[in-house]
């Protein structure tokens, strides 16, 4: 039984390595607007027809397999060999370039992949044609490799998968349609931000990458100073609006545009992100008045508000010249921001806003109940999308649990970091960026970073992205399994 397990794991990996070459020939349709990067072509098309190629062959050789339902953590080590391939396959085009080696093409990919931004490119003096390949990574990995497969194939093909990769999102009876509907809202989204970039001025080539950027969540840039490089606050305001738009609820999307609006605001993301804002973006730019980093009070709501968006909804653009001249409480505010991160069910990354809900309304009536009559039943609530729900003491012990295993791996990587000789909070924001798939840098991960600093990072942005557990539960399955010899 293990056996047909493994083939259909196979099976599937067989579409989704199509599917990852045809990824690798996407970027070859900025040549005709820059024909002049015709001789980069191989450096995608290689990869890409051996990957098309070598996916047909295995289907071909495992046509007959039957499709069942994937037993217990299947599904995720499923998913941690598409995500693995993805970005092994897309390390290729950057070593033929030869300006890069494995470790250093393996974290721009995990990084594109993983929408976090980190990297090592020098984006001022690289080709078109592989600006374009980091966005579409981006995209791809922002709305997830599933969601996009589910689209072109029927519920057969998805539906274990799809919830493995962090998705409950079925906007519609059928994922098929709920992936489509997904699709096209994003796919709405990235056009209308793009047109509103280039009316204010922005380069067309410069738009559509920035506008897939600010809405995967990703922050992937074309010019090296990022959103500050523009000096236009009708682009930083239009890039503040994907950036939210990027790391809400996939349902609160359907629900707006069906008109509910009360469920959009009737949501518990929704209104503690409003909280978090009147809250912590009110000391940044009381901290910018009070450390001198500038005295006018309208500048420092500029820089506090769209440094508060990029870290909470872990895009990472940035819209100052230096990170690191910026007051400490300032920056610890930012840190504790990427670590939050945006909405479940988002291209956002961090710990997710629902769970830290979750984890202080446990700590809430934890001490509300030891201070009432023991005898005293109370039920807990929560709202989420203009609906009340119960919340049970299981979701919070194990969303307390993953809000744990997360801060300890958050602090294992900054651990690693100072004893490369960073300092602590240089490390602790570095590595929140990393694992909260963020972007944003004081300069550790770079071109010239050792591997072990690479190597670190890159994990930390694969276990962010894929929430950590789905990681853990396929090594598990792999780690039985081996023990009691039930594999291929």
């Amino acid at each position: 039984m293990k056996k047909s397990f493994y083939r259909l794991i196979f099976f599937y990996l067989s579409i989704f390595v199509m599917m990852i070459g045809f990824i690798q020939l996407l970027p070859l349709l900025v040549l005709p607007f820059y024909p002049k990067e015709i001789s980069y072509a191989p450096c995608f098309v290689i990869p890409g027809v051996f990957a098309i190629f070598g996916g047909y062959l295995l289907r071909f050789f495992l046509k007959d397999t039957e499709i069942i339902r994937l037993e217990k953590h299947y599904d995720s080590l499923l998913l941690v060999l598409i995500w693995l391939l993805a970005i092994l396959i897309s390390t290729v085009p950057w070593m033929l370039k030869g300006d890069y080696n494995f470790t250093q093409a393996f974290f721009e990919m995990t990084s594109g992949y993983s929408t976090t931004g980190l990297s090592v490119v020098d984006v001022d003096n690289t080709p078109h044609i592989f600006l374009m390949f980091r966005s579409i990574t981006l995209f791809v990995g922002g709305v997830g490799f599933v969601l996009i497969i589910t689209s072109a194939f029927s519920d057969k093909y998805g539906l274990n998968l799809y919830n493995a990769e962090g998705h409950n999102d079925r906007l519609m009876p059928n994922l098929k349609q709920s992936a489509r509907t997904i699709l096209s809202i994003y796919s709405l989204y990235i056009v209308f931000g793009t047109i509103a970039y280039i009316v204010f001025g922005m380069k067309v080539f410069d738009a559509i990458n920035t506008s897939i950027a600010a809405l995967s969540t990703g922050g992937f840039s074309v010019i090296g100073e990022s959103i500050y490089g523009y000096h236009s606050l009708p682009i930083e305001l239009i890039t503040i609006v994907l950036m939210i738009l990027g790391q809400t609820n996939f349902m609160l999307h359907l629900n707006f545009f069906s008109g509910h609006f009360k469920k959009y605001f009737n949501h518990c993301e929704t209104k503690f992100f409003i909280a978090l804002f009147l809250i912590f973006g009110s000391l940044m730019v009381a901290d910018l008045l009070i450390r001198g980093y500038t005295d006018n009070f309208w500048e420092s709501l500029r820089i506090s508000l769209f440094q508060f968006v990029t870290c909470i909804t872990t895009t990472g653009f940035i819209s100052v010249k230096d990170l690191s001249v910026l007051p400490p409480g300032f920056v610890t505010i930012m840190i504790l921001m990427m670590l939050v991160g945006g909405d479940q069910e988002s291209t956002g990354g961090g710990i997710k806003q629902y769970r830290v809900i979750v984890v202080l309304k446990g700590i809430y009536y934890s001490i509300k109940e030891s201070i009432l009559n023991p005898m005293v039943i109370t039920t807990h609530h929560i709202y989420k999308i203009g609906e009340k729900y119960r919340l049970d003491d299981d979701e919070i012990r194990s969303t307390s649990t993953y809000v744990l295993f997360y801060i300890l791996l958050f602090f294992a990587g900054s651990l690693i970091f100072t004893l490369h000789g960073y300092s602590l909070q240089d490390s602790m924001f570095e590595f929140s960026s990393a694992i909260s798939t963020v972007g944003l840098s004081v300069g550790i991960t770079n071109y010239y970073a050792s591997k072990i600093v690479l190597w670190t990072a890159a994990i930390g942005m694969f276990l962010g992205r894929l929430e950590i557990m789905a990681v853990f539960k396929a090594l598990m399955r792999v780690a039985q399994d081996v023990k009691n010899k039930e594999y291929l």
